[in-house]
C-alpha cells in the first residue's frame, strides 16, 4: 500500500504569508504570517505587501515544516498559489517554491487561489465533506462567485459580479461608517445588535446568476452623506442599525442569486468558501436557508475561510494525484481566470 504524498503548501496572493503540510489530506501545519501595517494606510498597500512576504517566507515555512514533525526531505511536493493577486506578493511565493521544488528535485505544482477557497472543504478534519456535484458561493474581498463543482479539478463559474465584489462592499461600506480596516469584521460585530430594516437601500437588478454591488455602495453612500448633512452625530447614533441594514442587503443580494442557481441546477449540496464567508450573519442565513429547503450545507472553518496554505496544500494534493505539475517556466499571474 502506498503511502499519502506530503504537501507543501505555499500561499502569497495577498498580505498574509502562509505556509502548510499536509499528509494527503490530513493537515500536519499550517502557519500564517499577518501583516499588521496595512491597517494604518486603510487597506493593503502592495509594495509593503511584497517586501513583508519576502521577510515572511523563510520563517514561516521552517515554522510550518517543524510543527508538522517531519524533514524538509519527506516533502513530496511543493504547491504554491499562481494567481489571481497581488503581482509582486505572488511573486515572492511562486519564486521561493520554484527554488525549493529545484533544490530538493521534487515536483511543482501551480493552484488557483479561487480552486482553492473551494477545495477546503476536503482538508480531513473528520467532518462531513461535499458530494459532487455541489454549488459554491465563493465570497471575498476581490471575488464573489457562484461555482459549479464537479470534481475537484471540473469546475465551472456560472455567477460572478460584474464590478465590485461582497467583501469590498463590507469594506468600503465600513469605511464610509469611519470604521478602521479591515471593516467587513466590525460591520459584523456592530450589526448584531442592530435592526436589519432599520434603513433602505438601493437593491441591483442583474439578470441570470451575476452580482453587482458598486450601485448598492453608492446608495450607502448617499444615504449616509444625506443624513450626516441634516445631523453630524448621524453615523455614531445609529452605527449597529446601519451596520445591520448594510449586512442584511448584501446578504439578501448573496442568498438569492444562489437560491436562483439552485433551482436552475437542481443541485442541493452547498458550500460557502472564502473570506466573508467567515461572517456569522451570512452563516446564520444560509444554514436557516438550508434548513427550510432541505439542503446540505457545508461551511468551512473559520482558519480556512481567510487566505491560508492549507488549501493550496489540498488543491496540490488532488493534482499530485493527477500528475498534473508545472515546470520551473511558470509565472504568477496577477489576473489568473478560473
Amino acid at each position: 500500500m502506498s503511502k499519502e504524498p506530503i504537501i507543501l503548501g505555499i500561499e502569497s496572493s495577498c498580505d498574509d504569508t502562509s505556509a502548510a503540510i499536509l499528509n494527503g489530506q490530513k493537515i500536519l501545519s499550517n502557519e500564517i504570517a499577518n501583516q499588521e501595517i496595512h491597517s494604518l494606510y486603510g487597506g493593503v498597500v502592495p509594495e509593503l505587501a511584497s517586501r513583508a512576504h519576502q521577510q515572511n517566507i523563510i520563517p514561516v515555512v521552517d515554522t510550518a515544516i517543524k510543527k508538522a514533525n517531519i524533514n524538509k526531505e519527506d516533502i513530496d511536493a511543493i504547491a504554491f498559489t499562481k494567481g489571481p493577486g497581488l503581482l509582486g506578493s505572488l511573486l515572492v511565493g511562486s519564486s521561493f517554491s520554484k527554488s525549493f521544488a529545484l533544490g530538493m528535485n521534487i515536483p511543482l505544482i501551480t493552484v488557483n487561489h479561487m480552486q482553492a477557497h473551494i477545495l477546503s472543504h476536503f482538508i480531513d478534519e473528520g467532518e462531513p465533506m461535499p458530494e459532487f456535484p455541489f454549488l459554491c458561493l465563493t465570497v471575498s474581498g476581490g471575488h464573489t462567485q457562484i461555482v459549479r463543482v464537479d470534481s475537484p479539478s471540473n469546475m465551472e463559474v456560472i455567477g460572478n459580479t460584474l464590478d465590485d465584489a461582497a467583501g469590498e462592499a463590507f469594506d468600503k461600506s465600513a469605511k464610509i461608517l469611519g470604521l478602521p480596516y479591515p471593516g467587513g469584521p466590525l460591520i459584523d460585530k456592530h450589526a448584531k445588535n442592530g435592526n436589519i430594516l432599520a434603513f433602505e437601500f438601493g437593491k441591483p437588478n442583474i439578470k441570470n446568476l451575476d452580482f453587482s454591488f458598486s450601485g448598492l455602495k453608492t446608495s450607502i453612500m448617499y444615504k449616509i452623506q444625506n443624513n450626516t448633512q441634516k445631523n453630524p452625530n448621524f453615523i455614531k447614533e445609529n452605527l449597529e442599525d446601519l451596520c445591520a441594514s448594510i449586512q442584511h442587503s448584501i446578504v439578501t443580494i448573496l442568498l438569492n442569486k444562489l437560491q436562483k442557481a439552485i433551482k436552475q441546477t437542481g443541485i442541493k449540496e452547498i458550500a460557502i468558501a472564502g473570506g466573508v464567508s467567515a461572517n456569522s450573519y451570512l452563516r446564520s442565513e444560509l444554514q436557516q436557508l438550508a434548513n427550510e429547503k432541505h439542503y446540505k450545507l457545508y461551511v468551512p472553518k473559520f482558519e480556512y475561510c481567510t487566505d491560508n496554505a492549507a488549501m493550496i496544500a489540498i488543491s496540490g494534493y488532488f493534482k499530485f494525484l493527477e500528475k498534473d505539475f508545472a515546470d520551473q517556466n511558470e509565472t504568477p499571474s496577477a489576473r489568473l481566470l478560473f
